[in-house]
């Protein structure tokens, strides 16, 4: 069983609250810690992951890879502008650094491809740049070809600031 078949196949047992390898540890906190992160989140481990997501991004991570929750996973990657101008994607940012690939135009996920391995060919592309189109068009042909896998094209809510006056009339 390949690597994308193994990220999106539904394990037995209790669900995983984290899509990576976790470990239960025993912590001692004073209570007020305690309450200060149970107003950043219900459950204490994710208000600890939280926290740290900061300290997380600090560290280097693969150009892409994906982020399996359940039955499914999407890519993510390191921000790139010429993934965004070469592709017609558009890239949302994560706390982690990252950024999860999103579709800003009508484009089929084997059109994605196809510009991908385009991109990967021209010889201007810069050496960090080549990384994210290979790695991507690495995930998606081996998705493409995973048993028991189908690769979808999703839509996804996105939030963007605008100015603070629209045709004349503040925004409140």
């Amino acid at each position: 069983m390949n690597s994308i078949a193994r990220a999106v196949t539904p394990k037995r047992g209790r669900p995983r609250k984290f899509a990576r390898p976790s470990q239960a540890v025993t912590l001692t906190l004073p209570k007020e810690v305690i309450d200060a992160l149970s107003r950043i989140d219900r459950d204490l481990s994710r208000a600890v992951v939280r926290l740290a997501q900061p300290e997380l991004a600090k560290r280097p991570h693969p150009p892409a890879e994906l982020a399996a929750f359940g039955r499914r996973a999407v890519i993510v990657v390191n921000p790139s502008r010429s993934l965004e101008q070469r592709t017609g994607v558009l890239l949302v940012p994560l706390s982690d650094g990252r950024a999860l690939i999103s579709f800003d135009e009508p484009l089929s996920v084997a059109q994605l491809e196809l510009r991908i391995q385009d991109a990967v060919e021209d010889s201007r592309l810069s050496r960090a740049d080549a990384a994210v189109f290979e790695s991507v068009g690495r995930l998606l042909r081996d998705a493409r070809h995973a048993p028991g896998v189908a690769v979808q094209r999703r839509h996804i809510i996105v939030l963007e600031k605008t100015s603070a006056r629209k045709n004349g009339r503040s925004r409140a």
